[in-house]
């Protein structure tokens, strides 16, 4: 480690003051984060950086987890790999189809021609939106992420993440749309990707199929109804439902086969109350004897359950619930009475809400209503960006296998999961339990606008009618390919829409379908086979716990069915930011905090501080005290090198054979345990661990080994002195850069005053650099001598003496006072002690005696 330090260039007033934007500019221009393109796969470390949705603004959990995942990106540069970091922007989808409207107060309309000159309306009025063609929307969408884009890229750029700006990416881009759709045709071709007219998870506000990843469970208010459903000579049947506005969809009565009570009704009919439809009475293995009657209606369609049934049991379909979530206004079929279809009508057209209010008039006018009904608060699903609970209408879909259906599939995807390195393990079973629960594929596609189009046309037949099972597909070297406005090879665009001619599928990819390629859209898969062989398959994937049913899974799928093996080796999973009442933030909730504010009132290296005291998969609070702790530990960084700098002169060299004296061996045995530590947290995913062993270590430097040896490393002609100097360059080189993934900026400034270079391109520290040194030092010196130096400041406090003021006389009992002994000229110096008495004896507590001018000791 020997070597002589530059011209030392320190402040006369250190400060936390503009130092980010002066060395965010010197990054940048120096290119200190670049990508080294040119080294092999085994000298390179790749990162699956999670893109964030651009419709709304950062947060501090982002600051949190990036936080994270940018102290494994500078450790693996420090340790010489080639850091494949990039960032990429989610932009596409429903919340940015949101953010649009509400910005500038306009809606997408399909059916209004293309304007070329449309300008947004001056004054914005989210309640009286323009509509507009789906060109000319999907133009302000582009718009509008862009300037999101800079503004995230600027708080990014603030907190000091070392991403290589040049390489990024939007999940709408040309690249992202080519990628996302050749993944689909290769699907479709292998057949894991397919169509499906189906019963399909509906959101009736956005109008929009949802995938079981989308969900979530809302207690919201209900109440059972108790309804009689008629029989020949018999008694009527009662079933309990929450959902009588389906009676006219009802297609059977279930209960479960072993149920005593309903033996003799199986394979017998009975009539829907109001309607008079005959319905069947089966039995299946889902029906609960203990809920309700122990009887249910099934409906086409009320639940996934009811779904489960018709599918196993066959059942016709009675859909009564449209797109737009109000009753359709022609009757199902098998309502052939008068009655029955007089009393749909006063249904038909109505939200659900309504009609569930009319249907229960109805029965009690018929008599069919048993009691009143009883009030209760049960779980209803909702898409998550949604507000009204979700229906199930039949529809046509895309696909693609997931397991859901396919023991084969999911076993398969079960064992890539083993395959996966997790941090933190016990993230594992999630990934196991959400594959294991899977009840269907995954849904992909959507009736949206912003998003990456199918890239398939149907044939019209002489009808007009769409011949969906010949699709039009068209060549990879096309894509990316937008069929809404563009024709396939061997058509026109004047045959778009007419008999014999040809439509453009209208759906767009759910979201996850172009975000699960995150790996290969980062490393130019297909595009650039050269990087993409470099970085693929990437080292980590980094993300919060909430997505691993959605990303993380999806991202595996699609690297299995393409790539045969794991997108990355190891995921990070970091936890939950939660507001100051231990509540998880979100924006449903309204406790989000944004970070800006924080960076300028702490410093970004006092945030990032805060966030790398949170381990990963751990719940942490925003904790603003934390983010004080992190502004003095960089101040005093700052005073402390400086200081450091000061006393060793630039003519210090850093030579561990300079270090000859027990207390500055001490002191780096010491580090050395602490670099040890440190690294082995890193390579283990603590980043936490190895920011506390640093700062304990710094602080313990500070309070104790810098005074203990400051009037020592000012004797500028000894031997003693040399070594007190060296021993001080070579703790402060080694702490600059133990500090350099957590404290970026500060690490940087004082590095800058004595180091060449940039501190994030140095070397991690090793051992080895001062094992001369240390292998010497015995830890237990300095904490010994340190002691010492504590009862006397200690005594001088009580006696309220200054901690210039002389002592008389120290003595100092047990086994550790040979230790104390060994350092007796920089105890008796820190300390202005007299005289000094070292007795060495078999009692393990180290006890002090201090006598002070004019007291007994």
């Amino acid at each position: 480690m020997t070597n002589r330090s530059r011209s030392f260039n320190v402040p006369d007033k250190p400060s936390l003051d503009g130092i980010e934007a002066k060395w965010v500019d010197v990054w940048d221009e120096s290119g200190v984060y670049h990508f080294d393109r040119s080294k092999s796969r085994e000298e390179i470390f790749s990162i699956d950086t999670p893109p964030p949705t651009v419709s709304g603004s950062l947060h501090i959990g982002h600051v949190f987890s990036y936080t994270h995942t940018d102290t494994v990106a500078r450790f693996q540069r420090m340790n010489g790999k080639a850091v494949f970091y990039p960032m990429g922007w989610d932009d596409n989808g429903l919340p940015t189809e949101r953010r649009v409207q509400n910005y500038y107060g306009v809606r997408c309309d399909p059916s209004i021609p293309y304007d070329p000159d449309f300008v947004p309306p001056a004054k914005p009025d989210p309640k009286r939106q323009v509509p507009i063609a789906r060109r000319n929307f999907i133009e302000l969408c582009e718009r509008l992420t862009v300037e999101d884009e800079k503004v995230f890229e600027s708080i990014w750029r603030r907190l000091g993440l070392s991403v290589d700006w040049r390489y990024t990416y939007a999940t709408i881009d040309d690249n992202s749309r080519a990628a996302a759709q050749r993944a689909f045709l290769r699907n479709l071709t292998r057949g894991e990707a397919y169509m499906a007219e189906a019963p399909t998870l509906w959101d009736v506000t956005f109008r929009t199929a949802v995938a079981q990843a989308e969900l979530e469970d809302r207690e919201r208010p209900g109440a059972y109804h108790t309804v009689a459903f008629h029989r020949d000579g018999g008694d009527p049947v009662l079933i309990a439902t929450t959902r009588p506005e389906l009676l006219p969809a009802c297609v059977a009565l279930v209960a479960h086969p072993d149920d005593e009570r309903y033996q003799d009704l199986f394979g017998s009919t009975v009539r829907t109350p109001v309607f008079g439809v005959e319905v069947p009475v089966v039995a299946h293995r889902l029906a609960d004897p203990e809920k309700g009657t122990g009887i249910a209606m099934i409906c086409t369609f009320g639940d996934v359950t009811d779904v489960t049934w018709w599918r196993e049991l066959q059942l016709p379909t009675r859909p009564v619930v449209g797109w737009d979530g109000r009753i359709v206004a022609e009757p199902p079929e098998g309502m052939d009475s008068e009655a029955g279809r007089a009393a749909y009508a006063t249904l038909a057209g109505a939200t659900v809400h309504t009609a569930r209010e009319r249907m229960v008039g109805l029965l009690r006018e018929s008599g069919d209503l048993v009691g009143e009904p009883q009030k209760i608060t049960h779980p209803v699903k909702f898409y998550e960006k949604g507000d009204k609970p979700l229906e199930i209408v039949t529809t046509r879909q895309w696909y693609i296998r997931n397991g859901g259906r396919d023991a084969d599939v999911r076993e398969g995807l079960l064992e890539r999961g083993r395959e996966l390195v997790w941090h933190p393990e016990h993230m594992r079973s999630r990934f196991e339990h959400w594959v294991g629960g899977l009840n269907g594929d995954w849904l992909i596609s959507r009736q949206r606008f912003f998003g990456v189009p199918f890239p398939v046309w149907y044939p019209l037949d002489d009808q007009g009618n769409p011949v969906y099972d010949a699709p039009i597909l068209p060549d990879e070297s096309q894509l990316p390919v937008d069929p809404s406005s563009e024709a396939p090879r061997g058509y026109t665009e004047e045959q778009r829409g007419v008999p014999g001619g040809f439509v453009g599928d209208p759906d767009v990819m759910d979201t996850w379908a172009t975000s699960s390629l995150t790996p290969q859209i980062a490393g130019g898969w297909e595009r650039d086979p050269d990087l993409f062989g470099r970085v693929f398959p990437m080292d980590l994937r980094p993300q919060g716990q909430d997505i691993i049913r959605t990303w993380l899974f999806s991202t595996v799928v699609r690297s299995h069915f393409e790539h045969g093996s794991l997108p990355w080796s190891t995921a990070a999973i970091s936890g939950w930011i939660l507001d100051p009442d231990r509540k998880k933030m979100s924006k449903s909730k309204g406790n989000v905090v944004t970070p800006l504010a924080m960076l300028e009132k702490y410093s970004s290296d006092a945030v990032r501080y805060w966030a790398a005291s949170g381990r990963l998969g751990t719940d942490t609070a925003l904790d603003e005290g934390q983010m004080k702790v992190g502004r003095r530990l960089a101040i005093k960084i700052l005073n402390a090198s400086k200081f450091a700098l000061s006393v060793a002169g630039e003519n210090t060299a850093v030579d561990p054979a300079a270090v000859t004296e027990p207390l500055d061996r001490s002191m780096l045995a010491g580090l050395a345990d602490v670099v040890e530590d440190a690294t082995a947290a890193f390579q283990g995913y603590d980043h936490t661990r190895a920011l506390e062993r640093t700062e304990r270590f710094f602080w313990d430097l500070c309070d104790d080994y810098l005074e203990l040896v400051k009037a020592r490393a000012y004797d500028a002609d000894s031997k003693e002195g040399a070594s007190a100097r060296a021993a001080l360059l070579i703790a402060l080189s080694v702490l600059h850069r133990l500090f350099a993934p957590f404290l970026p900026f500060v690490a940087e400034e004082v590095w800058s005053w004595w180091r060449n270079g940039s501190v994030h391109a140095a070397a991690w520290p090793s051992v080895e650099e001062f094992r001369a040194a240390a292998d010497e030092g015995d830890p237990a010196v300095l904490a010994a001598t340190a002691e010492v130096l504590r009862v006397i400041r200690k005594a001088k406090s009580e006696a309220k003496l200054s901690m210039r003021a002389e002592v008389d006389r120290v003595a100092v009992h047990g086994k550790q006072a040979g230790h104390a002994g060994l350092c007796r000229t920089d105890i008796a110096a820190a300390g202005r002690v007299a005289e000094l008495i070292f007795q060495t004896s078999d009692d393990a507590e180290l006890r002090v005696d201090v006598a002070l001018p004019d007291a007994e000791g």
